[in-house]
């Protein structure tokens, strides 16, 4: 069974990617396939995409133009140690794996065309934002067979230095956890207030929406803090809370929690990079 492009790890990153390739058109069903130990996940890949599906890593690789590594971090070794070997001399190897740096891919896999990418929770309606970068040896044509496959989790962002893909991963990739918590929080405060929390979650979901639209869709593209001004009146409500929020340290709080998840990342790479590859079998 041949296919353009395999995932090895069938979880919820690489049904996004196959629903967005799909829905896109960028690739047809027929040309996919989706790789990992779960016969039922599997089952229900095939029923929902019409893709084809297949337990063995290795013969799921086998021939594939690319090969994306969509498994969990832990499992990465033992996957990498039954893929090794079994993808074409000349496939190019895309991973969303959290954490795993270019040099442990190529020496786990004795391959040279790795993409490394970090892609956040909203690529899985489409809506995401995926920073990027490659190794020494993947070509322009290959860049571009990248950029294809990572449109269709929504924006990329190629970047030239690995560096930068710990950084959205503080950023961006952990982004979506800052949020919701933020949202929840002002969910909270509302009840508080007396809302019903269906009402409270409708207007904090529709104001967070409605505000990253009015920054990103407007014509003349301002400073945030321009923004924050327009509606802070003095004396006002806004005024009120935001020297709150500013006394109780919520700029602080925020850069010390991204540079901490910066910092986690660094340390992921740093031990996955002073771990040896292990013998393994296939495992998801």
């Amino acid at each position: 069974m041949v296919a353009n492009i395999a995932f090895i790890g069938p979880g919820v990153m690489a049904e996004a990617m196959i629903g967005g390739l799909i829905r896109q058109k960028l690739e047809e069903p027929q040309n996919l396939i989706a790789a990992g130990p779960r016969l039922e996940r599997l089952e229900q890949l095939q029923k929902k995409y019409g893709i084809h599906v297949e337990s063995d890593n290795a013969k799921a690789a086998k021939n594939a133009k690319i090969v994306v590594l969509s498994v969990k971090p832990q499992k990465l070794d033992k996957v990498l140690a039954g893929l090794r070997g079994a993808i074409a001399a000349d496939a190019l190897v895309v991973s969303i794996v959290a954490g795993a740096p270019i040099d442990k891919l190529m020496q786990g896999l004795n391959h040279p065309y790795i993409v490394r990418s970090m892609p956040n929770t909203p690529a899985q309606i489409g809506e995401g934002i995926t920073v990027w970068t490659v190794s020494s040896a993947v070509s322009e044509e290959q860049k571009e067979s990248a950029r294809r496959l990572l449109s269709a989790l929504g924006d990329e962002i190629y970047v030239e230095e690995e560096n930068y893909l710990d950084m959205a991963t503080a950023l961006s990739g952990t982004g979506p956890a800052y949020v919701f918590l933020f949202m929840e929080a002002m969910v909270d405060a509302g009840v508080h207030l007396g809302f019903p929390r269906r009402i409270a979650e409708q207007l904090v979901a529709k104001t967070v929406r409605g505000s990253v639209d009015y920054y990103t869709k407007r014509e003349d593209q301002v400073h945030l803090a321009r923004l924050r001004n327009e509606v802070t009146s003095p004396g006002g409500t806004s005024a009120a809370a935001l020297y709150y929020l500013e006394k109780a340290g919520f700029r602080t709080a925020i850069s010390r929690a991204i540079w901490a998840a910066y910092e986690r990342s660094r340390e992921l790479g740093r031990d996955a990079r002073a771990k040896p590859p292990e013998n393994h079998a296939r495992e998801e």
